[in-house]
């Protein structure tokens, strides 16, 4: 009753006096004296009204739509003030306030500005102009406000012509940190360029990227969507539409252009998320607007609105769906909150915010909580006390707890105790009582060293008057049927991410990526986006990665490359694959059976060294060059076998210069020994006096077989020095990696093989010509048939070799290896041991001669009747025999002598009656 009693005088007045502007201090909405008064600027009201008779005069008008959360934004700067005025913080220097409602109009904010900039104590209230200011001592000393980033550079331009300090709580757009254009503008929040960077990363790590923007046609609302627009890009997030409206509600088309935006809303199915850059007046149409229509939609609020009461205690605010934003770092208020539960005690002869409040109560007691609400929002300063009257008045102590958004509270005590730190600073020195002891600009550049002690860390201004706080990321959540705004997490600005107090709370932050909001569906791993006509590059279409070419994540705009050389990767695939290695490896079938056909070709070798070795008397061994000849030769038949396996398993460089060697120079021994057999066998069975003189001067074994063998060893060391075999990798196959040897010189491959081709070619030739000897003494015959295979199987193995690829190309090699050295191996030695083992009455020294002798006679019957032939053809060479033999002394030995006319006496060899038995022992002796 006191309480009613005290109120009453308050009231007893006009309409014109209370809330129009007859003076200049009719014009303040708060104030309290003190030795260093600080100004404020805050839209108290969202409107302010404009009169509709004409002509239009320059007339400062009322104002409409009273913001309860802008309201509590004055108190709190009121707080602050008193609470610096009873501490120690400024001992003996009391802080004053004057207070101004913007109603969010630049117009009114700039006549508040310019009473800010009128010198102190002028009865007229009249700025002085001056070209220098440096002495000029204003009214204020400094500024808190404005709530709006338009009405801020507003001000702030006229505030920087003296210097005066702006502190601002809630301007957050991220041009007013130039400091150029707003020198002498801070802010104890963060600019939106990071608040922008905290949407784009929820949106990002939500899984988001086609998104619609609604934004009001200010400058607040174009820089924020501009930020927003260059954060969205650089994370690949694409914005469906844009939609503006206007800044203020008194414009004509504001509902026109809200009624738009939601048909935009309804139309883009694809967009379920939308992200909302406006005042809360604003939000508030647009909201009502959206159930009506049933919108359900994930909507991202911007710190203006995101901790809104009276937005979210809309009736059916949960059909909107889910409302999750930013708002400005929370801190202690507890101290502000026991302020409003005691406000009811406060004078307001001083304060008609708090006059207008009590009757905007008393006008709207008879309603529940949110038409309450909207009540007082409806209420101009014109009609409020026509509707007031006589009504009693009331108090209700919760509604104001209610309403606070802790954040803007925090923010706005944050500005005034940074002030009262500067001025602090200045006045250790200095008589502060004296309004003239320092002036603005000396206030401004302490203001820029100011920390401030927030709780249990120390904030101050960075070089841009921003303060680096953090922001509390707010959800929407319905807890027991009503709305609650609860933080659920917090974004560190510097290192860009979020911090969650509990599972919980991250629980909340998963769940909202079960909604999809994406232009296309995401590609998967293994494919890649292809850009559509669309122009936005959210707007794609999924194609596979081709072969050889992989994706590991979702939504990648180009696939990666698999390293060709070890790597490959199918169509469509999300990783790269190892090629498979392949060589000719120990347990491959093939292998297998060459190993087996080697391991044979072994024991054959050494099945003859038995044979050999135990009919070493016998004529059939003695007639093959005897034992040693027999052994270098199967030696090197087994070291041809021997070869073969280093074309088998891993190549390594020790594998791939020893195969070619051991073979090259183990082939050529063989047939250099198998060279000296066949000029033997000719030498032995020639009756041609003139190839017996060849074959004589040929016949040397050891030099012959150390030079032929030697002249290889040359070829092989020059090839291993200069141009040696090393692994290599063919990548010839798309998913394999062949392992093989390459052999470092073609050139002197060929030459090797060349050598070996040109000692057998010789071979064959003596072989051929001995190739009519006995009947059962056939092995030059058989040597010759050798070398046919030989040839036969490198002449196959040219193209072969030169058109086969892969771990089967050694196995080329491999198979004419064998089968040219069991070719020469059977040929040469099969044949005696069939005679050793089958036909032992032929391996006997009579049966040897017999077939020799018989042999040897057809063999000089035919050269004594080929030399009649001969003799009796030249007529001109015909010779008389003057005497057989003149006495029996002159043809002793055999020997008689023949006279061919015109030439001179000629020896000659009479064939005596033994001869023939003669030339058997002579041939048997020379095999």
């Amino acid at each position: 009753m006191a309480f009613v009693i005290f109120l009453i005088p308050c009231f007893v007045v006009g309409t014109d006096v209370v809330f129009s502007c007859q003076n200049a201090d009719d014009f303040v909405g708060a104030s309290s004296p003190g030795d260093i008064i600080i100004g404020g600027l805050f839209a108290v009201h969202s409107e302010m009204l404009h009169p509709e008779k004409d002509p239009i005069k320059p007339v400062i008008q009322n104002c409409a739509g009273f913001e309860i959360q802008v309201f509590l934004q004055t108190l709190a700067m009121i707080h602050a003030i008193e609470t610096i005025n009873n501490s120690t913080l400024l001992s003996g220097v009391t802080l004053g306030y004057e207070i101004y409602d913007t109603c969010a109009e630049v117009t009114k904010a700039m006549a508040s500005a310019l009473r800010f900039l009128s010198k102190f104590n002028s009865s007229e209230d009249a700025v002085e102009f001056k070209c220098d200011y440096s002495d000029y001592i204003p009214r204020v000393k400094a500024v808190t406000g404005a709530s709006y980033s338009e009405v801020s550079m507003a001000v702030s331009r006229l505030l920087a012509l003296q210097l005066i300090p702006q502190v601002s709580p809630a301007s957050s757009a991220e041009i007013l940190s130039d400091k150029i254009r707003f020198p002498s503008f801070f802010r104890t929040i963060p600019s939106d360029f990071h608040q922008t960077r905290a949407m784009t990363r929820l949106i990002c790590e939500s899984g988001w990227n086609w998104i619609g923007v609604i934004a009001t046609d200010d400058d607040n609302g174009r820089f924020a969507l501009e930020s927003f627009g260059v954060q969205a890009m650089a994370n690949n997030v694409c914005i469906a539409f844009k939609e503006m409206l206007p800044a203020y509600l008194s414009d004509s088309t504001f509902h026109t252009k809200v009624d738009q935006a939601i048909e935009k809303i309804v139309k883009e199915k694809r967009v379920n998320v939308i992200v909302v850059f406006m005042r809360q007046f604003h939000v508030l149409k647009l909201f009502k607007k959206a159930i009506e229509r049933n919108v359900n939609k994930i909507w991202i609020a911007s710190d203006n609105w995101s901790a809104a009461v009276k937005i979210s205690t809309i009736p059916n605010i949960r059909q909107l769906g889910t409302v999750v934003g930013f708002g400005f770092k929370n801190g202690d208020i507890s101290s502000f909150q026991e302020f409003l539960r005691n406000l009811h005690k406060k004078p307001t002869e001083n304060n008609k915010f708090l006059r207008e409040y009590i009757m905007l109560l008393s006008v709207c007691a008879h309603l529940e909580y949110h038409d309450f609400q909207t009540c007082i929002a409806n209420q101009s300063q014109d009609n409020l006390l026509e509707n007031y009257g006589s009504k009693p008045q009331t108090w209700r102590d919760d509604f104001l707890n209610a309403n606070v958004e802790p954040g803007f509270i925090h923010s706005t005590m944050l500005a005034v105790y940074a002030i009262a730190h500067a001025i602090k600073g200045q006045c250790k020195d200095r008589d502060c009582k004296d309004p003239s002891a320092f002036t603005p600009w000396e206030l401004l550049e302490e203001l820029k060293r100011v920390v401030v002690i927030d709780g249990d860390k120390e904030v101050k201004f960075d070089s841009n008057g921003d303060m680096s706080t953090s922001y509390d990321v707010l959800l929407w959540k319905e807890i027991d049927g009503h709305m609650e705004i609860i933080t659920m997490a917090e974004y560190d600005a510097e290192k860009g991410g979020f911090i969650f107090k509990d599972e919980e709370k991250k629980k909340d932050f998963l769940a909202l990526k079960k909604v999809q909001s994406t232009c296309s569906q995401p590609c998967s791993p293994g494919q890649v986006k292809k850009v559509t006509e669309s122009p936005h590059t959210c707007c794609y279409e999924c194609i596979y990665c081709p072969e050889n070419h992989y994706s590991n994540q979702t939504d990648m705009d180009y696939c990666y490359r698999c390293n060709n050389k070890t790597y490959w990767a199918p169509i469509n695939s999300s990783t790269c694959y190892r090629k498979t290695i392949y060589f000719l490896a120990w347990t491959d079938w093939f292998a297998i059976f060459l190993l087996l056909l080697s391991a044979f070709g072994v024991v054959l070798v050494l099945s003859i060294c038995v044979i050999f070795t135990k009919n070493l008397d016998t004529p059939v061994v003695k007639a093959s060059g005897g034992l040693t000849v027999c052994y270098i030769i199967l030696f090197s038949h087994f070291l041809i076998f021997l070869s073969t396996v280093f074309f088998i398993d891993i190549p390594t460089e020790f594998k791939c210069k020893t195969r070619q060697a051991v073979f090259g120079i183990s082939f050529t021994l063989c047939i250099s020994c198998i060279l000296i057999k066949s000029l033997k066998i000719l030498l032995a069975f020639s009756f041609d006096p003139k190839l017996q003189n060849f074959l004589k001067c040929m016949y040397k074994p050891i030099p012959t077989v150390v030079t032929c063998t030697g002249i290889q060893v040359i070829i092989c060391t020059f090839w291993l020095i200069f141009r040696t075999p090393f692994v290599n990798q063919n990548f010839s196959i798309p998913r394999a990696i062949i392992l093989e040897c390459n052999e470092g010189s073609v050139v002197a491959f060929g030459i090797m093989l060349g050598y070996i081709s040109a000692l057998a070619f010789i071979c064959f030739i003596f072989a051929f010509k001995g190739r009519k000897l006995p009947e059962n003494y056939n092995e030059a015959k058989f040597i010759t048939f050798g070398m046919l295979i030989y040839f036969i199987a490198w002449i196959v193995f040219i193209p072969v070799y030169a058109t086969t690829f892969g771990k089967y190309l050694p196995a080329v090699e491999i198979i004419v290896v064998l089968i040219s050295n069991y070719g020469i191996l059977c040929c040469t030695f099969l044949p005696k041991c069939y005679i050793i083992i089958y036909k032992q009455e032929t391996n006997t020294k009579s049966a040897f001669l017999k077939m020799v002798y018989t042999y040897s006679s057809k063999s000089a019957g035919s050269v004594a009747v080929s030399q009649a032939s001969l003799d009796s053809k030249s007529s001109s060479f015909r010779a008389t025999i003057t005497d057989s033999c003149k006495t029996e002394n002159d043809s002793v030995n055999g020997n008689c002598h023949f006279q061919v006319p015109g030439q001179s006496l000629i020896k000659g060899k009479v064939l005596p009656k033994n001869a023939t038995r003669t030339m058997v022992r002579k041939r048997v002796s020379s095999i």
